[in-house]
C-alpha cells in the first residue's frame, strides 16, 4: 500500500471549471470585490480608533470583526485570484496547511465574536442599568481574547489531526482554496476521525452559538416591545438590525455548508457557498454596517469633516 503513496510537496486548486474569458472577467470583479472588502473593514477599523465616540463596547467588537474579514478575505482571496490568471499554479504542501488553519481560525474566531455582540446588545437593552458594570473595558478584551484564543486552538486540533494523514498521488484539490473536506478526500486513509471532528467542530461552533444568538434575541425583542415609546423601540430595533444581517449571512451560509447533509453532493453548489462566505461576506459586513448605523456614518463625516452629523 505504501508503495501506491507519495511525499506530495504541492496541491493543484481546480477552482471554477470556466472558459478564460471568464476567469479573466472572474478576476476583474473579485479583485475589486477584494478592494472594498479591504476599504470597507478598513474604514471601520479606523472609526473605531479615531472616533472618541466609538469608544464604547460596541464598537471594540465590531472592530475586531473587521479584523477578522480583513484576515478571512486576505487567506483565500489572493491565491484565487492568482489561479484565475493561471490555473496550473501550484500550491505548496505548507502552505495549502497553513490556508487551511487559518481559515479555519478565521472562521471560528468570527463564529465566537458574533455571540459576544449579541451578548453585548443583549446586556445594552435588557439591563440598561448595569451595562457598564456587565461589559467593562476588562470584560470585553477577556471576551475578545477567549474568542481569538479558542479560534487558533480548535483550528490546531484540525491542523494535528490533518498532518500526520497520507496523500496519494492525485494532488488536484476540487475547491478555490484549500478547504478541510476538499483537502481529506485526497487522503490515502481512514478520514472518519477527520470528517467526524469536522461535523463536532461546526456543530459546536455553528449551531451552538446561533442558539444563543437567538436566545439572546428572543429576549431583546420581549424587551423592546416593553419599551413605550416609539422611538425607544426604533432606536433599540436600529442598533440590532446590522448585527442581525450579519448573522444571517454569516451563520447561514455556514450552517447549510458544513452541518447541512450529504455534504459531498452536491460538490459545486457548496463550493460557491464558501466563495460567498468567504468573499462576499467580508464585503457586505462594512456595508450592512455602515448603512444601517447613523453612528457610524456621522463618524465617518466627522472624521472627513463633511457638514453636520445627522
Amino acid at each position: 500500500m505504501r508503495n501506491n503513496m507519495t511525499s506530495v510537496t504541492e496541491f493543484l486548486l481546480l477552482g471554477f471549471p470556466l472558459g478564460p474569458r471568464m476567469q479573466v472577467l472572474l478576476f476583474g470583479l473579485f479583485s475589486l470585490f477584494y478592494a472594498f472588502t479591504l476599504l470597507g473593514n478598513g474604514a471601520i477599523l479606523a472609526l473605531s480608533c479615531l472616533d472618541p465616540r466609538l469608544h464604547t463596547p460596541m464598537y471594540f467588537f465590531l472592530s475586531h470583526l473587521a479584523t477578522v474579514d480583513i484576515a478571512y478575505a486576505c487567506n483565500t482571496v489572493p491565491r484565487m485570484l492568482l489561479n484565475l490568471l493561471d490555473p496550473a499554479l501550484p500550491i505548496s504542501f505548507g502552505g495549502c496547511m497553513t490556508q487551511t488553519f487559518l481559515f479555519l481560525t478565521f472562521a471560528i474566531t468570527e463564529c465566537l465574536l458574533l455571540v459576544m455582540m449579541s451578548y453585548d446588545r443583549y446586556v445594552a437593552i435588557c439591563q440598561p442599568l448595569r451595562y457598564s458594570a456587565i461589559m467593562s473595558w476588562r470584560v470585553c478584551i477577556t471576551l475578545a481574547v477567549t474568542s481569538w484564543t479558542l479560534g487558533v486552538l480548535l483550528s490546531l486540533i484540525h491542523l494535528v489531526l490533518l498532518l500526520p494523514l497520507p496523500f496519494c498521488t492525485s494532488q488536484k484539490i476540487n475547491h478555490f482554496f484549500c478547504e478541510i473536506m476538499a483537502v481529506l478526500k485526497l487522503a490515502c486513509a481512514d478520514t472518519h476521525i477527520n470528517e467526524n471532528m469536522v461535523l463536532a467542530g461546526a456543530v459546536s461552533v455553528l449551531v451552538g452559538p446561533f442558539s444563543s444568538i437567538v436566545v439572546s434575541y428572543v429576549c431583546i425583542l420581549c424587551a423592546i416591545l416593553r419599551i413605550q415609546s416609539g422611538e425607544g423601540q426604533r432606536k433599540a430595533f436600529s442598533t440590532c438590525s446590522s448585527h442581525l444581517c450579519v448573522v444571517g449571512l454569516f451563520y447561514g451560509t455556514a450552517i447549510i455548508t458544513y452541518v447541512g447533509p450529504s455534504y459531498e453532493n452536491p460538490k459545486e453548489q457548496k463550493k460557491y457557498l464558501l466563495l460567498f462566505h468567504s468573499l462576499f461576506n467580508p464585503m457586505l459586513n462594512p456595508l450592512i454596517y455602515s448603512l444601517r448605523n447613523s453612528e457610524v456614518k456621522n463618524s465617518l463625516k466627522r472624521v472627513l469633516g463633511i457638514g453636520r452629523t445627522l
